[in-house]
């Protein structure tokens, strides 16, 4: 190999960049962790990714362009995006194209966050849901080994090439294609499972197939911004629980089963009301997590230039809330609820709690109910289910 991807000695450079990068940030890597790092490199999992022109999604490669550009991009704390509405930047046409990302390389931070929660060591049965570039497969077979290493992905294609990269890299796990919540080999049971895709709610087979005493590493994510992840442990009695990490995540949907877009309905022109709360409130990563704690589960938002809309699937409920270029925000319902009036009053509680942080919060998931609780200062608990 010639060029840049032949040099060996800048490309260890990259890698003992980036684990400096890691170790500079929140998360004070192991040795085995940080051994993660500098062993497995990120190159190899991500030979093209997009890149932002505007608008546009621009396919990079090393030869596109400035080499050493692109290889500090690979190697910096950034999530790369690799697909956008289900096509590969591999396969991408040169100018790119207009969409929403569909699968990325994680955060090498957020990353060595989750794996150290996660605390593999050599010989643990490990799961993980979202096999993706592969690359976060490849520190899990460093850690505990190739063949203790299961890892699924929905996209088959995206499966094929894990398997090759990883294969290249002297790994050889067990790479399925197939639905992360419900397809795992026959009778299979794991002491790690690890999440590289947000669910609102635990799958209940992940819960089944954790071995007592085992630890699993979610990302539990509504519609709303602020994503968090959380650590649980499973005990005997088969429940599971633990805490919020203090890092947010924001991870693409999990999909599992018949993927149905909802139809967001018309929210007619109607007499609403003022609100003193601006709908950017949601974009507050330190509060939408707490937010989403009071909706209902299967709430979906999306806004553009009329405003940001809640929609209820359930029972049909429609709330937009507008931020006017003068004067207090305007929410317009229709349906059975005004759903911006739980966010009101989810902020009031926020902030007599003194905004507390996410991490300060815990989890617990049984076969039949998913909660999350946070007990204040004064002792006083207050419990949302998930």
């Amino acid at each position: 190999m010639t060029g840049i991807l032949g040099d060996e000695q800048r490309l260890l450079a990259s890698r003992v960049g980036l684990a400096r990068q890691i170790d500079r940030g929140s998360v004070v890597l192991s040795s085995r962790l940080a051994g993660a790092f500098l062993n497995v490199p990120r190159h190899p999992f991500v030979p093209v990714f997009y890149r932002r022109d505007g608008e546009r999604f621009v396919p990079w490669r090393v030869k596109d362009g400035d080499p050493e550009a692109w290889l500090d991009a690979v190697y910096a704390d950034d999530s790369l995006v690799t697909e956008v509405d289900g096509i590969h930047a591999e396969v991408a046409a040169p100018e790119g194209l207009i969409g929403v990302p569909t699968s990325s390389s994680t955060a090498p931070s957020l990353m060595a966050d989750m794996l150290d929660a996660l605390d593999v060591s050599e010989g643990n049965e490990v799961y993980e849901v979202g096999t993706g570039t592969g690359y976060n497969a490849g520190a899990l077979s460093f850690l505990a080994g190739d063949r203790h290493v299961t890892t699924v992905d929905r996209t088959e294609a995206l499966t094929d090439r894990a398997r090759r990269r990883l294969n290249a890299m002297g790994f050889d796990p067990l790479v399925l294609h197939g639905d992360g919540a419900r397809d795992f080999p026959e009778d299979a049971t794991y002491d790690r499972l690890i999440a590289t895709a947000s669910v609102p709610r635990v799958p209940r087979e992940w819960l089944k197939r954790l071995r007592p005493g085992g630890i699993m590493v979610v990302p539990v994510k509504g519609t709303l911004a602020g994503g968090t992840v959380a650590r649980l442990t499973k005990l005997r009695d088969g429940a599971a629980v633990g805490h919020i990490l203090h890092t947010p995540a924001a991870f693409m949907p999990l999909k599992t089963g018949p993927q149905v877009p909802p139809q967001m309905p018309d929210v007619p022109d109607r007499p609403g009301r003022k609100t003193a709360l601006s709908a950017r409130v949601l974009d507050d990563w330190t509060f939408s997590f707490f937010a989403q704690l009071h909706m209902p589960a299967g709430l979906v938002r999306t806004y553009g230039r009329q405003g940001t809309i809640l929609y209820d699937p359930a029972d049909g409920s429609v709330t937009r809330v507008a931020d006017m270029h003068e004067g207090p925000p305007f929410v317009t319902s229709t349906g059975p609820s005004d759903l911006w009036r739980p966010i009101e009053a989810a902020h009031r509680l926020w902030q007599r709690l003194n905004r507390p942080r996410r991490e300060w919060f815990t989890v617990e998931v049984t076969p039949v109910e998913q909660s999350v609780r946070y007990t204040a200062p004064d002792g006083e608990v207050h419990c949302w289910l998930l």
